[in-house]
């Protein structure tokens, strides 16, 4: 037994939520039945030393409780693919609703122009809205 897996080291909470993930992998994984696995969470609860935990894995396989070495780093997620809708919108948007802004135009025999500010502060909505921030947090 390495020094950091002495059995009379008293055992922390983070520790004893440790063992009671692992205990309920094992029984996800059919190794415990639910009698089982609420007989060793109450002996993990009440264990004093990290050998009383240790005891309760002697019968199961890997994953076990491991004590004074920090969990391994979480593996960094790769890039997130982009869809193709992701990647159409910011070019398809803007088309539509300058093709919206003619027909509503020549629909209501409305100068195009008047239309602009609108359609120029509604297409740059998204993107403040995307970013977090307002006109002012650039």
């Amino acid at each position: 037994m390495t020094d950091n897996q002495r059995s009379h080291i008293r055992v922390s909470d983070t520790e004893r939520e440790d063992a009671l993930g692992k205990l309920g992998q094992h029984m996800t994984e059919g190794r415990l039945d639910i009698e089982e696995y609420g007989e060793r969470t109450a002996k993990v609860a009440a264990a004093k030393t990290r050998g009383d935990v240790l005891e309760l894995f002697d019968d199961l396989p890997e994953p076990r409780p491991v004590f004074g070495r920090p969990a391994p780093p979480p593996v960094p997620a790769g890039p997130r693919a982009v869809s193709a809708g992701q990647r159409i919108a910011p070019v398809l948007v803007p088309v539509a609703v300058i093709v919206l802004a003619l027909g509503l135009t020549f629909a209501l025999r409305m100068p195009f122009i008047f239309l602009l500010p609108f359609v120029f502060f509604w297409a740059n909505s998204g993107r403040w809205r995307h970013h977090g921030h307002g006109p002012r947090g650039r």
